[in-house]
């Protein structure tokens, strides 16, 4: 596609408003943000019905739904296909076995999004990948509507649940306990406090001697956590 062509791809950034939309689904009819007033929301995409790596993300994502639901988080699914084919892929998941799991029923709403209007708005849809299809984005909305974390992934590669849920259960624990999470942090491992504001808080922060607080430097300090895993 040359430049005079190229169509330009926009999408909300991690920090911005969700963008609004009413949408026909599995489920009935969605009305965002509206119906989804005080609840986390994980949108995601996926390129069509019937396809191989979609059938086991969502047999995945479903068999989760319920750990979502306890933290306040809800599924949509999209992808640019109609609710007929949504419906019947949906009842063909449920015949199927996958690594362990069977009798799957998605409970969530897909939405159909023939007109690719919901796509267009999250930047689901690249040309360079496909002008007909969605690629599989993922946008973590919160209790807001401020998205909090976006992740694209390659059409050959099925995306991490619980990569997914961690992310979810770290964002919400630093809202709130105003601390931040390291590298490849769990729920029950130490977290970080915040950085010092002066020279004399950071003195403080590494000479304390508060139980279960220690730091590795003045900027890198932690907290234990008694949350049990």
């Amino acid at each position: 596609m040359d430049e005079e062509n190229k169509v330009q791809v926009t999408m909300p950034l991690i920090g911005d408003t969700a963008p609004a939309f009413k949408a026909v689904t599995t489920m009935g009819n969605i009305n965002f943000p509206e119906d989804y007033k005080g609840k986390w929301v994980i949108l995601f995409s996926h390129p069509a019905d019937f396809t191989p790596v979609c059938t086991t993300e969502f047999m995945t994502f479903a068999s989760m739904q319920d750990e979502f639901k306890e933290l306040n988080t809800e599924l949509i699914g999209l992808s640019i296909d109609s609710i007929y084919a949504h419906i019947a892929w949906l009842r063909k998941i449920k015949d199927i076995k996958y690594n362990g799991m069977e009798n799957i029923e998605v409970k969530f709403p897909v939405i159909e999004d023939i007109k690719m209007e919901v796509s267009k708005k999250f930047g689901m849809v690249q040309p360079n990948a496909s002008s007909t299809q969605a690629v599989r984005a993922v946008f973590i909305i919160d209790d807001k509507q401020k998205v909090r974390t976006v992740l694209y992934y390659p059409s050959s590669t099925g995306r991490n649940m619980k990569e997914i849920k961690r992310l979810i259960v770290a964002m919400q624990k630093a809202d709130r306990e105003g601390i931040a999470t390291p590298a490849n942090w769990e729920l029950g491992d130490d977290v970080i406090l915040p950085p010092p504001g002066s020279c004399g808080t950071a003195k403080e922060r590494v000479e304390t001697k508060d139980e279960g607080t220690y730091c590795l430097d003045w900027f890198l300090c932690f907290k234990k956590d008694k949350t049990k895993k």
